[in-house]
């Protein structure tokens, strides 16, 4: 009790809100918001999901200022085809992101925006599903990929790897680093492997074989053979290894979740990683964990997967840092492509990132 009530015939003690401190919520006045940060600062101020949007970007503009933290973007889901590519290039332009873990799906289809091809309305009813394949047009949910899109990505590929030093092993980061570097003296467009190459910022994708990337590795491997030439090899530890590396040398982590799966819990392991060294004897690390978290994901926690987990359940695995000990986190579970333009344009309007693009915070 944090002051003195009187209590009632009933038993109950009536506490008064405003003495006790509480933080009154208001109506969302639709007519004040002229900007996206004017609205997304009126949402805080609601209930339900508009909340929790609202203090997402309160979060990451938190990461964002900490000029000692080093801010991982993970990505998960169908987000290039679903036309976000351009706010990931905004977050690392910004100096908002500092590394980027992916599934290679998203890196894939990201590419086929980067070299101007473009994605398509599926509308329902015009073609079925069996239709589509003979066309060449792969569905996701409500766009298009024609596969005219994928062969001109493993175009790209082949010529990349086909320069590639057979004494040197492939992994993702640095294969998507000359991808990047291949835009940038190509490609007249915005991309998210040219605005991380630009900007110095890794990516990595851990689940490298599970994508069109990977597909188009295995092809290029059965070109070599048939060539007589030297096979290329594929080192994952050395992705591994490299973000290990850069996560070691950083004071303190944040991560922006966008979805869940693989990039997710690779990202978060590194924490553990560090304990296992010092715990086991290999090195005396300090104890290494995440100071803030952002995640946009609609997966519910009660199905036990790592995509629907909340920070809380990580702090057990020592993935991060207790709130109590001044860990800030914020969970959105909400499809990321209502979320995420929200959350990223508020705290790009904070940081004004758009009145002076180009130029990063760190």
């Amino acid at each position: 009790m944090t002051h003195k009530a009187k209590k009632g015939v009933t038993g109950r003690t009536l506490h008064d809100p405003v003495k006790d401190k509480l933080r009154p919520i208001y109506p969302l006045d639709l007519s004040q918001c002229r900007t996206i940060d004017r609205l997304v600062r009126a949402m805080s101020d609601t209930a339900f999901t508009a909340r929790q949007v609202g203090d997402a970007a309160d979060v990451l503009e938190a990461m964002a200022r900490d000029k000692d933290c080093f801010v991982v973007m993970t990505l998960a889901g169908a987000m290039t085809v679903g036309k976000m590519g351009l706010i990931f290039c905004d977050l690392v332009e910004s100096g908002m992101v500092n590394a980027i873990v992916s599934t290679g799906a998203l890196m894939a289809h990201g590419l086929v925006e980067a070299t101007g091809r473009s994605h398509f309305r599926y509308d329902e009813g015009k073609m079925s599903d069996r239709e589509l394949f003979h066309a060449g047009y792969n569905r996701v949910y409500d766009s298009l990929e024609p596969e005219i899109n994928l062969d001109h990505v493993e175009e790209v590929v082949e010529g990349v790897l086909n320069a590639w030093d057979a004494d040197e092993a492939v992994c993702s980061w640095k294969l998507h680093r000359r991808i990047g570097e291949f835009l940038i003296r190509q490609s007249q467009g915005r991309g998210i492997l040219k605005s991380a190459r630009e900007h110095d910022v890794p990516v990595f994708v851990p689940a490298f074989t599970d994508s069109e990337l990977g597909i188009d590795f295995a092809l290029h491997k059965r070109q070599r053979q048939r060539d007589g030439r030297p096979y290329l090899r594929y080192d994952p530890f050395e992705d591994f290894e490299k973000f290990a590396e850069v996560m070691f040398a950083q004071k303190r982590w944040g991560i922006l979740t966008i979805g869940g799966g693989v990039p997710r819990n690779w990202s978060q392991q590194v924490g553990v990683f560090a304990e296992l060294l010092t715990r086991r004897g290999h090195e005396k690390l300090p104890l290494k964990r995440y100071s803030y978290g952002v995640r946009i994901c609609p997966e519910p926690v009660n199905w036990g997967g790592l995509s629907g987990s909340t920070y809380t359940e990580a702090v057990s695995w020592g993935k991060f840092v207790p709130p109590e000990e001044g860990g800030r986190f914020a969970e959105v579970l909400d499809d990321a492509t209502v979320a995420l333009p929200l959350v990223a344009g508020a705290v790009l309007e904070r940081l004004r990132y758009y009145g002076k693009k180009g130029k990063r915070k760190k």
